[in-house]
């Protein structure tokens, strides 16, 4: 049995190494990055902690894996008619069974300047250009930007918004500027912030944000960035330093091979029971429309679902459940929800570490994944950007 794989983040990769431990199986993955992207680690790995935790190499993962083929190209188009796939580099690739794993994509809403002028951290690229940003802000003779502006309260930036101010005081002490305390604000368009979680969560965390001494401005819209101002609600902000947070979208492939899929109201693929968008050709994690998708855990649930079915280990129909969240904020200090439990502070910052581990564990072998979780407890060497995007 031969199978196709596009997309080399959680549910791509978790899906071809389930199908792996099938001997007859041979698995083809094309990705276009030649790093698996842990996502939970981009905000640590953006504010100084070691960039091992959030890149690991996809020739690391399948090391030894002698059923897995890995290509790293991008995929433009699809014939499902030809079970073709085309990829910007002019190679064509034919597959008998289909796994789409693209994931998201940040989307500015159409908001102006925000492409031009705003940070993110969703990439390696991303966060190198934002840590020469900062470091090139810390190396004016009139010192750094005071204020620095995260946009979205969800858990990205919340996170961020939580280790941002240590980094910035470490880079204060490393240039040796002693001007006042730089101020951080978080800017959301929901009443609270954490607008998926409970209210109570959502309650506990905003006053967690308060002591660390982040300012957060809530029922408030992003209308335009220049290239030293964010006009929000009408008023500008003075500011050179716009981290946006809050929006993705589905990949852009679907969009551009709308002929070949059926799409719901929110830009998602709709698809069967069994995570199918046609007889041969599964979609899950980001691109699939089902109840959770979006979130790293589900991304993998839909991975193993596949490869079960394929395997012809389950043919029950697919469940969409409600995974755990843990977000952390700050240090020892996360919040904890699934369903009706709710737990914070420190007891919750040990879950999300033990969530790390699990996760890494899911990918990588367990010394390996030992290794990289450790990771997360390093501070880089240098506080010059040391992740290069990789081809």
């Amino acid at each position: 049995m031969h199978i196709t794989i596009v997309g080399g983040g959680f549910g791509g990769v978790k899906a071809a190494l389930e199908l792996s431990k099938d001997p007859k199986s041979k698995i083809t993955l094309i990705s276009d990055k030649t790093d698996f992207q842990y996502y939970p680690g981009l905000y640590s790995a953006a504010t100084g902690r070691s960039h091992l935790q959030a890149w690991v190499p996809l020739g690391e993962i399948f090391a030894g894996i002698n059923n897995i083929q890995v290509v790293i190209d991008t995929i433009a188009t699809i014939d499902k008619a030809t079970k073709t796939l085309k990829a910007i580099s002019g190679a064509k690739y034919t597959y008998h069974t289909l796994i789409l794993a693209l994931g998201s994509v940040t989307t500015y809403f159409g908001i102006k300047g925000l492409d031009q002028y705003a940070y993110g951290i969703k990439s390696a690229a991303e966060i190198a250009r934002l840590k020469q940003h900062l470091l090139d802000e810390f190396s004016k003779p009139e010192g750094a930007d005071k204020d620095f502006l995260i946009v979205g309260a969800g858990p990205t930036g919340v996170e961020l918004g939580s280790a941002l101010g240590t980094y910035l005081n470490d880079l204060k002490v490393h240039f040796n500027k002693p001007e006042p305390r730089m101020k951080i604000s978080i800017i959301e368009a929901a009443p609270r912030v954490l607008p998926r979680m409970s209210e109570k969560a959502s309650r506990l965390v905003h006053e967690r944000l308060t002591q660390l001494g982040v300012h957060v401005e809530l029922n408030k819209k992003v209308e335009e960035q220049t290239v030293d101002s964010l006009i929000v609600s009408g008023k500008p902000i003075k500011t050179n330093t716009v981290i946006w947070t809050s929006g993705v979208a589905n990949s852009p492939f679907f969009e551009a091979n709308t002929g070949q899929f059926e799409i719901s109201k929110n830009h998602k693929v709709i698809v069967d029971k069994y995570l199918r968008s046609s007889p041969d050709v599964y979609v899950i994690g980001d691109n699939a429309f089902t109840q959770f998708s979006g979130l790293a855990q589900t991304a993998l649930k839909d991975g193993i679902f596949v490869a079960n079915h394929l395997l012809g280990k389950s043919k029950k129909p697919y469940v969409a459940k409600m995974p755990p969240v843990v977000v952390p904020v700050g240090e020892r200090w996360a919040i904890f929800e699934y369903k009706k439990i709710l737990l914070s502070g420190d007891i919750a910052s040990r879950i999300r570490s033990v969530a790390d581990f699990v996760g890494y564990s899911d990918i990588l072998p367990f010394g390996q994944a030992l290794g990289v979780w450790h990771a997360q407890r390093i501070k880089e060497d240098s506080y010059f950007p040391v992740v290069t995007p990789r081809a």
